[in-house]
């Protein structure tokens, strides 16, 4: 149950798809003008994980390797249809909003990469943990993005005034650039964070940095002395 624990963990911080791992960047880029659209667009790519990651572990003893990234683009772009059609049915604000972008999941590189480095290679409970995990992952950035950009750039979050009366917007922060300054700003933020805690784990002489996912300089200094 830890490990299982681990995955969703990881997914959420310490491998986070868009502030680590830095990957699918357009969709957070595009439709992060507001925090219901990049809440809305990280559950589609949440549910699209989440069922892709689950058959695709199911299949996987049965998937030949010569034809694994076709029945993975097959697999994924079946669910990302039956998404798209429950978006334009039951949110149709949000599927205009969204656009292009939801047909696009099929080609996204957390999907096909979580699909091919770990849902092809584990069982079902932790390929479901690890889609989890890296869903929530993306839509927490999602969401977080959107939701300075709505607030900084119109004033308000989900739709509600936010900011005082008087007060000036940023309405950079509305269109195509402030998406740049935005998600620039929060890599910047959280890489000092990550190499704050390593500095802290460093100074205390403990032997691994999980924290920031990378070799400890101290590891293995405690079994030479």
């Amino acid at each position: 149950m830890k490990a299982l624990q681990e995955r969703l963990w990881a997914g959420l911080i310490k491998e986070n798809p868009i502030f680590v791992q830095a990957i699918g960047m357009c969709p957070t880029l595009a439709v992060t003008s507001s925090a219901t659209n990049g809440f809305g667009m990280g559950l589609a790519v949440l549910a699209v994980l989440l069922c892709s990651n689950a058959v695709i572990s199911l299949l996987r003893r049965f998937i030949p390797d010569t034809v694994r990234i076709p029945s993975f683009i097959v697999v994924i772009a079946g669910f990302v249809t039956v998404v798209q059609f429950v978006t334009e049915a039951w949110t149709p604000a949000l599927n205009r909003s969204l656009g292009i972008f939801i047909p696009l999941i099929v080609v996204n590189c957390i999907i096909l990469g979580r699909a091919e480095a770990y849902a092809s290679k584990n069982g079902l409970l932790a390929s479901i943990f690890d889609a989890v995990g890296m869903g929530l992952g993306f839509t927490l950035a999602l969401t977080t993005l959107g939701g300075i950009r709505e607030i900084l750039g119109a004033g308000t979050l989900f739709g509600k005034v936010v900011l005082p009366a008087g007060a000036q917007p940023a309405l950079v922060l509305s269109m195509a650039p402030g998406a740049f300054i935005a998600l620039g700003i929060l890599l910047a933020l959280v890489r000092v964070v990550q190499l704050r805690r390593k500095g802290a784990v460093v100074a205390a002489g403990c032997g691994s940095c999980d924290l920031c996912g990378e070799g400890c300089p101290m590891a293995g200094k405690e079994a030479d002395a």
